[in-house]
């Protein structure tokens, strides 16, 4: 028994040891861990412009507005493995920096693209709705019954009476045919046709000159003409216009009132003539009026006019509307709003996610993380904030609607640095052959578009400093110039560090900017090259630097 008890306290022992063991294994595990998996630290490249300008430097700097310039460091510039095709002419972003441009996608889609054009616009009465009360034979105004221009009348209501000769010698015609064949009733049949006959022309003379129904039924009755004969309105509305006066003589035809119904109005709208091809015939209006800031009228687009006004490029366009109370008064200005919009989806991007450059359309599109592809698109109709893309993105790619303009600087600032020379290493510092430590000269840089021009000839001079060379160059044909002596810059500091005066050459350069020649790559020929002899100097079109033309 005792020695059971001191084998089994003997084995607790050794488990409790090995547990108080195996704790600091822990913990030191648990130390080492952070420092096994924390991330290396990135190499810094080189800092850039800001503002998207092909403009590096070493080390840290301001650009004329203040703004810091940005680090790039290593990784960042390089192309995506596997990415496939077109992967070259991707930009590729880090996750901070998307963060810190405000990148913002959105994916395209099938959508109706509404619109809605605004047009200014005046209220005109119907002209359908306007009536002119005229008299079809002469007389004389004998007595007005509305007396004012813009007086409300209803319809049959008088407008005045009117006195004349002719119309009372009418009456007593028809008056002695009636007479006439009242006394031939016991006459042949022949003779009480001829008077019925005459007694019908007479009345069809009245009538023809406006005279009324009851007045006719009131002559037939009395068998007495009257003197006078009242002109009803033709219809409710207003007295737009009035030209009758008391004891005026008028003759047939002339205007005397003009009595207008505004219980519906017409809006003539003028639409540029950019939108007019989206304007259809019974398309709802919307009409507001200063009267009535807050107050909208509904109506519909009737009529597009024919003709263009060249004096605003402008095309009418009639909306009809009913105007209940008359409210709404002739010559009033009014603001048109137009809705309109395509009938089936279409394939549409928000408006803010194209880069015009006045020759083509850009649009960014997310292929990847971090990852963007600029698209050259079609586009066709436009609407609010939307615009269809016909050609160059497919529905659901996710495409940039916010900061797009800085990835696009970002690509130019790319393509810009990878046409220094090639020997730049993306603008390191350390690769222009400077010490680790010693800041290097900003390399100069080219636009990727520049044309490059070739030469072959000899180094004159080295000046490491300001980063220019002296080349006695032969004949450059893409220029048409002659062999001469002139001064070169360099576009980065490793192309001088291993030229020596009296080095045979051949290299190539470009116009940064007018008269400004920017070597890009050079390159010992083995040989010294023919120079044609030197002849007395003659101005070229470079002004880089001095030159000289060469010869003997």
């Amino acid at each position: 028994m005792i020695t059971l008890i001191g084998t089994v306290g003997a084995g607790s022992y050794w488990l409790g040891s090995q547990s108080r063991s195996a704790v600091p294994s822990s913990a030191e595990a648990s130390q080492e861990s952070p420092s096994a998996t924390a991330p290396k630290p990135r190499k810094l490249l080189y800092y850039r412009n800001p503002m998207g300008l092909a403009d590096t430097s070493p080390v840290p700097k301001k650009d004329p507005m203040g703004m810091d310039y940005i680090p790039v460091y290593e990784g960042e510039d390089e192309a995506t493995p596997n990415a496939g095709p077109g992967a070259a002419g991707q930009v590729r972003i880090s996750t901070e920096k998307i963060q810190k441009l405000g990148v913002r996608t959105e994916p395209a889609g099938m959508r109706l693209l509404g619109k809605t054009i605004r047009a200014a616009g005046r209220i005109e009465p119907d002209e359908r709705r306007t009536f002119a009360v005229t008299a079809k034979f002469e007389g004389y105004v004998e007595r007005l019954h509305v007396s004012a221009t813009g007086q409300p009348v209803a319809k049959g209501q008088p407008l005045f009476e009117a006195y004349s000769p002719e119309l009372v010698s009418a009456q007593r015609e028809y008056a002695i045919a009636l007479q006439g064949l009242e006394a031939m009733k016991e006459a042949g049949s022949e003779a009480q046709a001829g008077m019925r006959q005459l007694a019908d022309s007479s009345l069809a003379r009245l009538r023809n000159w406006d005279l009324s129904a009851p007045q006719v039924a009131a002559l037939m009755k009395s068998g007495q003409p009257q003197r006078t004969i009242s002109f009803p309105s033709p219809v409710t509305g207003i007295v737009s216009e009035k030209k009758a006066l008391q004891g005026m003589r008028f003759m047939p035809g002339e205007l005397l009132y003009q009595v207008t119904d505004l219980s519906a109005v017409w809006v003539i709208a003028d639409v540029a003539e950019r939108d007019i091809a989206l304007i259809k015939t019974g398309a709802k209006a919307r009409v507001m009026t200063t009267a009535y800031p807050t107050e909208g009228f509904e109506g519909r687009v009737t009529y597009v006019y024919p003709t263009l006004k060249a004096e605003t490029r402008s095309i009418p366009v009639r909306v009809e509307l009913a105007n209940p109370g008359q409210r709404l008064k002739p010559a009033m200005f009014a603001q048109v709003e137009l809705g309109v919009g395509g009938k089936s989806p279409v394939l549409a991007v928000p408006d803010s996610a194209v880069i015009d450059s006045g020759t083509r359309r850009i649009v960014l599109v997310q292929v990847g993380e971090g990852r963007f592809e600029p698209r050259e698109v079609e586009l066709g109709a436009r609407a609010e904030n939307y615009v269809e893309v016909l050609n160059g993105v497919r529905d659901g790619e996710q495409v940039v609607v916010a900061a797009n303009f800085l990835i696009d600087a970002e690509s130019n600032l790319k393509a810009a640095v990878g046409g220094l020379g090639g020997h730049a290493g993306h603008g390191s510092p350390a690769a222009g052959g400077a010490a680790p430590g010693t800041p290097a000269k900003p390399e100069i840089p080219v636009p990727p578009a520049a044309v490059g021009h070739k030469a072959e000839g000899t180094v004159d001079s080295v000046d490491t400093t300001n980063g220019t060379l002296s080349l006695n160059h032969g004949p450059v044909a893409t220029l048409k110039w002659p062999a001469m002596t002139m001064e070169f810059k360099a576009a980065n500091a490793s192309l001088l560090s291993r030229l020596k005066p009296g080095q045979a050459v051949r290299f190539e350069f470009v116009e940064r900017q007018p008269g400004d020649f920017v070597v890009t790559s050079i390159a010992p020929t083995g040989a010294v090259p023919k120079v044609a002899p030197q002849a007395k100097p003659a101005a070229p079109a470079a002004s880089a630097g001095k030159s000289t033309l060469s010869g003997h």
